[in-house]
């Protein structure tokens, strides 16, 4: 009794959660349905406003009454029908085999393959160090006279001179970078966001790693922009990801260089045993 209760309370909740978006002439409107209308939009359903569910829905409701509409005129038994479906099969086919053969390679491989080709290729798998910084640019460059980058210089230093009074050190760096910075940065507090050594210029990029996390430099640092004075947010120290974290990417990857290599050979063994005409 208590196992045809249980199972009659699963039959009715599968039946709720295939209505829950409603029906169309006793249709169901199902998960799949609202993904294959949603498509690559990379948007979830339940994450939507009324507004938006409401044109989803609406969507949905109209290829289900144009494909039923398409069934009772009896598509489906003309020859048009009928090839494209062949050939949707022939399609369908392939795609599966394909990633049958795919994923039997995958799991192929043993643990100490994949780790043999993760200690072989580490620097793959390495996130470089990383900088969160802002900054405050007093713009000075070649074209200007010496005098104008003198001044863009006794600028900056008079700006530093602000910041090493001041009690709350990043508040009024942030407010000095609003108010008196020269670069895009400024109007939001200087702030740079986290970044590669590599992305800023070499001195910019030398200055800012060596400071403690929130440090701020104790002279202007002159590069190609200008003069800057520069505040530590934060550091990440270069890493090697663990093999643990990669060995689906690794298994992948050797995956596909396999995939490759033996649809090559079968497609090469397929031609020679194959009657092949081309105009």
């Amino acid at each position: 009794m208590i196992k045809k209760i249980a199972l009659a309370s699963m039959v009715l909740l599968t039946m709720a959660q295939a209505n829950e978006y409603g029906t169309v002439n006793g249709e169901a409107i199902t998960e799949t349905d609202i993904s294959l209308t949603l498509g690559q939009a990379g948007m979830e359903y339940s994450t939507l406003d009324d507004s938006m569910k409401k044109r989803v829905l609406d969507m949905v409701v109209d290829r289900k009454l144009l494909t039923q509409a398409a069934e009772k005129s009896g598509i489906e038994k003309s020859e048009a029908y009928a090839l494209q479906l062949k050939s949707l099969k022939r399609d369908l086919a392939l795609d599966v085999w394909m990633k049958k053969e795919m994923k039997a390679l995958e799991d192929g491989f043993s643990t100490e393959k994949l780790q043999e080709f993760y200690k072989a290729n580490e620097v793959n798998f390495s996130e470089p160090k990383q900088l969160q910084a802002r900054h405050i640019l007093i713009m000075a460059d070649e074209k200007m006279s010496k005098e104008e980058i003198a001044k863009a210089k006794a600028t900056a230093e008079k700006l530093l001179k602000e910041l090493d009074a001041a009690k709350d050190k990043k508040a009024k760096f942030i407010e000095l970078a609003k108010s008196k910075s020269e670069g895009p940065s400024g109007k939001s507090g200087g702030d740079l966001g986290w970044f590669e050594l590599g992305r800023m210029v070499p001195e910019f990029s030398a200055a800012a790693d060596k400071l403690k996390v929130g440090a701020y430099t104790t002279a202007p640092v002159k590069t190609q922009f200008g003069f800057h004075l520069i505040m530590l947010d934060g550091k990440k120290e270069a890493i090697v990801k663990a093999f643990k974290d990669v060995e689906t990417q690794i298994k992948q990857q050797l995956g596909g260089q396999a995939f490759a290599a033996k649809m090559k050979t079968k497609t090469d063994e397929l031609r020679k045993a194959a009657k092949i005409e081309l105009k």
